[in-house]
């Protein structure tokens, strides 16, 4: 039994008020949000240059290749203890986190030690953006109306990377990310419609959600 196992919702700290419904729910994929929110790629190529290096420079010190192979083992077993616990880490966030996209707001529940959910009424988003990859997937992110704002730190890593004056709340590694972006849009739309501007187009642009709803990351 799991501290989520009491909610009367998956994803949600409710019961859906009458006249909302629940539109789509997802979660980040674990390996995409190791690569892009924990940065284990990054952080492999690091180790393995340093491995190189104290290898090479051992040997040049004098030391004989068993020596130098030996130091080098050393630091990859180091290596292969951060990058498996940034793998766990990701794999927890993922296995933690669940969004939700309702006809009147967006809910991210997440949190391994201390699980939260932060309701986002469809009222306070000024404006989505979404960042799409190859793969289909893809982050969404939220950019809130001042004076409304949630600090950097509650959210990462559900959060767009280095917007820390104002922090916009973000669907991480995303699965038919673009998919996604197009219910979220036509959700914000039928809900605000009214205070949106739609630009002169009628065709949003490539990985953008409908015209006046997403900006492109």
């Amino acid at each position: 039994m799991s501290e989520h196992d009491f909610e009367p919702v998956r994803g949600l700290p409710g019961d859906l008020p009458r006249g909302e419904t629940l539109l789509w729910q997802g979660a980040p994929d674990w390996w995409k949000l190791a690569q892009r929110a924990f940065h284990l790629r990054s952080v492999a190529i690091y180790f393995a240059l340093l491995v190189v290096w104290r290898g090479a420079a051992t040997a040049v010190g004098g030391a004989s290749i068993a020596q130098a192979a030996q130091q080098a083992l050393w630091l990859a077993i180091v290596a292969a203890m951060v990058l498996g616990l940034l793998v766990a880490l990701a794999i927890l966030t993922a296995r933690t986190s669940v969004y939700t996209i309702t006809s009147k707001r967006v809910v991210l529940r997440f949190g391994v030690a201390l699980p939260k959910a932060i309701n986002i009424p469809f009222t306070i988003i000024e404006n989505a953006a979404l960042k799409g990859y190859a793969d289909g997937s893809g982050d969404l992110a939220l950019r809130l109306t001042a004076p409304n704002k949630i600090a950097y730190l509650l959210l990462w890593p559900h959060a767009r990377p280095w917007k820390l004056a104002q922090p916009e709340p973000s669907m991480r590694a995303v699965a038919n990310a673009a998919e996604v972006a197009k219910l979220l849009g036509e959700a914000l739309k039928a809900a605000n419609g009214a205070r949106i501007a739609t630009p002169a187009t009628d065709q949003p642009a490539a990985g953008t959600l409908p015209a006046g709803v997403l900006s492109p990351v």
